[in-house]
């Protein structure tokens, strides 16, 4: 899977290379040379500053929605029960080995709540970082195409 993306991507700037020598060669004789690769390369920062901006944002939904609502996989008391009486050197007691087991359980929910909040604050990174270098430069497009 990672490797089709990565394929895509080479793809991608391959692509653009292309699209920007084309260009080149027809904006060569205006004089325009210059303000092509720039445009070109606004418009890649663009696109890779919005495109992080959304995957930080589909980050933080997802985070979000784990922690709302935490899906944990729970070991039935059963399994609980039997790992613990197959252990010769801890003899305890069924209200013992319910009492671990909910303590085990309780454990587990708090554990993945607080992953699911780090979740959140790592993909608010992937927001917040990419969004003044996109606003920079949208800003950018504006007053050009004002000019």
């Amino acid at each position: 899977m990672i490797s089709l993306i990565v394929l895509f991507i080479a793809f991608m700037i391959i692509a653009a290379a292309g699209m920007a020598i084309f260009i080149s060669k027809k904006e060569q004789q205006k004089g325009e040379l210059d303000m092509t690769f720039r445009n070109l390369y606004v418009y890649l920062v663009l696109f890779a500053t919005l495109m992080m901006s959304i995957g930080g944002s589909v980050g933080v939904f997802m985070s979000a929605a784990d922690y709302l609502s935490a899906p944990s996989y729970q070991q039935s008391y059963t399994d609980f029960k039997a790992m613990k009486e197959g252990n010769p050197k801890e003899k305890a007691t069924d209200e013992e080995i319910r009492a671990q087991y909910e303590d085990a359980l309780q454990f587990e929910k708090e554990r993945t709540r607080a992953n699911a909040l780090n979740g959140i604050i790592k993909s608010l990174g992937w927001i917040v970082i990419p969004l003044p270098v996109f606003l920079y430069f949208q800003r950018q497009v504006r007053l050009s195409k004002k000019d």
